[in-house]
């Protein structure tokens, strides 16, 4: 057989060179999800923080999508969870309070039994990617169920520290107690240590497509200092004149006006230099331009609670109340996402949910859609990519249950700039216009009754239409 000519080599070379372009060009995007606990709307400077130091989250703020109504599906965990993993109302998968809840027996109602754990009937988002050629990692907080329903059961090729639990069950220092996390060498924090997996999971995986999840467990109660970076949010409360925080009245409960606890401070620090690592991480992989950065909280900061003698430790105010809570100040949340295009800040006011993730990712995958699976989601892509065609429709929030911020069973629906709550064991309903009032001070059910029974009629079919259960009298509290 005779030797190739010079200009065959040339040609061949060409032909393997444009086909490895597009190999490039076709490439799935990577996506790291950042899932914080407990984040309140203002924890973040880049969100109006003047106390928390961001300088890390607040860059990737400059260089991403910051959506300031964005909202988690519902006030505690578990829900929004479930909804970011299927697409799906939590009323809608009948997990509608933290697992396994708390509902107490000596209150006018009688909660509603759901469930404990994820079902594995649903197709998950990691299952989804995972079965499109994603490889899938999970670490931190799951809090989806026990044993046979943990991450790796529900489509995570990778489960480090995920587990039934709902807080850190050893605390942020090792030994950390948790069967699905080895103990780390003396002075280790939790945060740190989760960082390193998922950096470790990066490095390992660069070459191909991938999901990293990352759930920390900050800023979740215990609220437990972290010891490098403490000493320096005491100084600035020294330099303050250590002034007393204020509480607000909300309903049976108080809600913390300022951000004033160096301890919770020190984590959300510890937050952002571990966020700051894994974005220097990602450029350092040469991954920058083929990666999707999505970064938010599972509900809002805890600030309201019912012990008089204790105090909140974070505010979010101009919102009203907190974790737990249908008020803005529980359900509204930071997100911010960055695609690889994007190289400054944009601000988007939409109004945006939990659910919307799922068939978000789908798209910039370039993976069919599921709307069976993720049928209460909306595709945030033509906002991410600065088009105006996207309109959203009405978003509720269905929590029946006591919660022990002091928050009552009842619900909540967004539609437009209007926003109406409702109080089931109070027997009231309350109006909001958004819009002009976000701190929602300004009840005006009384003077728009039209509007109550227009927008009520709302909520009633989209619970009716997701399934969603509802609270019964106590018979022994009568």
């Amino acid at each position: 057989m005779s030797k190739p000519s010079i200009l065959q080599i040339f040609l061949i070379a060409c032909v393997i060179f444009l086909s490895g372009c597009g190999d490039i060009q076709n490439k799935k995007p990577n996506f790291v999800f950042i899932l914080v606990d407990d984040l309140g709307w203002t924890d973040l400077a880049c969100y109006g923080s003047d106390f928390h130091e961001t300088p890390n989250i607040d860059r990737l703020a400059s260089e991403s999508m910051l959506f300031t109504n964005a909202y988690a599906a519902c006030p505690v965990c578990s829900p929004t969870r479930a909804a970011i993993m299927t697409g799906k109302y939590p009323s809608r998968v009948n997990i509608t309070d933290w697992i396994p809840g708390d509902d107490p027996k000596n209150r006018e109602l009688t909660g509603t039994i759901d469930q404990n754990e994820l079902t594995l009937e649903e197709i998950t988002l990691a299952e989804a990617l995972k079965q499109n050629g994603y490889k899938t990692f999970f670490a931190g907080k799951w809090h989806l169920g026990d044993e046979g329903f943990f991450p790796e059961d529900q489509g995570f090729d990778v489960n480090i520290g995920g587990h039934h639990r709902g807080s850190p069950p050893g605390g942020y220092y090792t030994p950390y107690k948790n069967p699905k996390l080895s103990d780390g060498p003396d002075g280790e924090y939790l945060t740190d240590r989760l960082t390193d997996e998922s950096i470790r999971f990066m490095k390992e995986n660069k070459d191909r497509p991938f999901l990293l999840y990352l759930s920390f467990y900050t800023v979740h109660t215990p609220i437990q200092a972290n010891n490098e970076y403490a000493g320096h949010y005491r100084e600035k409360l020294h330099e303050l004149g250590e002034p007393d925080v204020e509480r607000m009245p909300e309903h049976m409960a108080f809600t913390t006006q300022q951000q004033l606890n160096a301890d919770y401070a020190s984590m959300v620090h510890a937050l952002d230099v571990n966020i700051g690592r894994l974005l220097g991480t990602i450029e350092d992989l040469g991954i920058s331009d083929n990666t999707v950065i999505i970064f938010t909280s599972d509900n809002g900061g805890l600030s309201t609670i019912t012990n008089p003698n204790w105090t909140a430790p974070t505010s979010v105010k101009p919102l009203r109340a907190g974790k737990g809570w249908c008020y803005e100040g529980g359900i509204r949340v930071p997100l911010i996402i960055k695609t690889p295009e994007m190289n400054m800040s944009t601000v988007c006011d939409k109004p945006v949910i939990s659910m919307d993730f799922y068939p978000t990712i789908l798209e910039l995958a370039g993976i069919v859609p599921m709307p069976d699976q993720h049928m209460d989601g909306a595709n945030l892509s033509p906002l991410l990519h600065g088009t105006k065609e996207f309109e959203r429709e009405d978003i509720f929030w269905h929590y029946p249950h006591y919660h022990s911020s002091g928050w009552t069973p009842g619900a909540a629906i967004r539609s437009g700039k209007w926003k109406l709550i409702e109080f089931y064991e109070l027997n009231k309903t309350e109006l909001y216009d958004l819009e002009n009032d976000p701190g929602e001070n300004n009840d005006l059910a009384e003077v728009y009754p039209e509007k109550v029974k227009e927008i009520h009629e709302k909520l009633s079919l989209l619970q009716k239409n997701t399934g969603a259960l509802f609270p019964t009298r106590n018979p022994n509290n009568q």
